[in-house]
C-alpha cells in the first residue's frame, strides 16, 4: 500500500502562483512515477502532469504546458502553477502508479486531494 498526502490548496486570484506538495509513503517502490490529476465540479477527473522516478520525464496536459511545473525530491512531489486561470479551480489528487501515463486507470493510488480556487 501506498499513503499520499497533499498540501498547498487555497484561494488565490487570476494571475497568481501556487505550489501544490505530496508525500508518498508505504511500499513507493512499487509505484514509481507520481503525478497530479484535478477534478473541477460537474467534470470527470483530469490529468495535469505526472513525473519519472528519476524526476528527468514529465509529462504534461496541453492545458497547464508552460505555466506548470512538476517536479520531485524523492517521494515528495511538487506541482508550481503559475498564471492561474479560473479554470483551474479544481480538486488536486496526487496519484501513484507504475508507468509515466496521462491514462488515469493507471494510477493505483490517490491522495485525498486539495481545493485550489482561482477567483478572476
Amino acid at each position: 500500500q501506498v499513503q499520499l498526502v497533499e498540501s498547498g490548496g487555497g484561494l488565490v486570484q487570476a494571475g497568481d502562483s501556487l505550489r501544490l506538495s505530496c508525500v508518498a509513503s508505504g511500499r513507493t517502490s512499487t509505484t514509481p512515477v507520481m503525478g497530479w490529476f484535478r477534478q473541477a465540479p460537474g467534470k470527470e477527473r483530469e490529468f495535469v502532469a505526472a513525473i519519472s522516478d528519476s524526476g528527468r520525464d514529465t509529462h504534461y496536459a496541453d492545458s497547464v504546458k508552460g505555466r506548470f511545473t512538476i517536479s520531485r525530491d524523492n517521494a515528495k512531489i511538487y506541482l508550481q502553477m503559475n498564471s492561474l486561470k479560473s479554470e483551474d479551480t479544481a480538486v488536486y489528487f496526487c496519484a501513484a502508479g507504475p508507468i509515466l501515463t496521462y491514462v488515469k486507470r493507471w494510477y493505483d493510488f490517490w491522495g485525498q486531494g486539495t481545493q485550489v480556487t482561482v477567483s478572476s
